[in-house]
């Protein structure tokens, strides 16, 4: 069994404006998911991507929105969750006046 808080993980910066931590994955032993928070910053988004896999996440704080590739947006706020089919162009978007925070999970070897 393997206990942290998330904070005492390293973020690691992806782009201006979004940092990422892995808080469970092959490090600590998992074999089938890999849990990461993301941190996005005010005025930032992740970039427009896709995958192969399907993507869970669960907003923990902020107010963002999901966008689509077609330009559809639902808004986020904390508690929310979603869910995105594999192969489904999405971004995530900061639409708050602070942090937007989001925990997502994929499986593992999908990093």
């Amino acid at each position: 069994m393997v206990v942290q808080h998330f904070q005492n993980v390293e973020p690691v910066q992806l782009m201006d404006g979004v940092k990422r931590r892995i808080v469970i994955g092959e490090k600590e032993g998992a074999p089938n998911f890999i849990m990461r928070i993301f941190d996005v910053d005010q005025g930032h988004s992740t970039p427009y991507h896709e995958h192969p896999w399907e993507h869970e996440v669960f907003v923990l704080e902020g107010k963002a929105a999901v966008k689509d590739v077609k330009g559809n947006e639902k808004p986020l706020s904390a508690g929310d969750t979603v869910f995105i089919p594999p192969n489904e162009k999405h971004c995530l978007i900061n639409k708050g006046d602070g942090l937007f925070r989001f925990m997502c999970l994929i499986p593992t070897g999908a990093e």
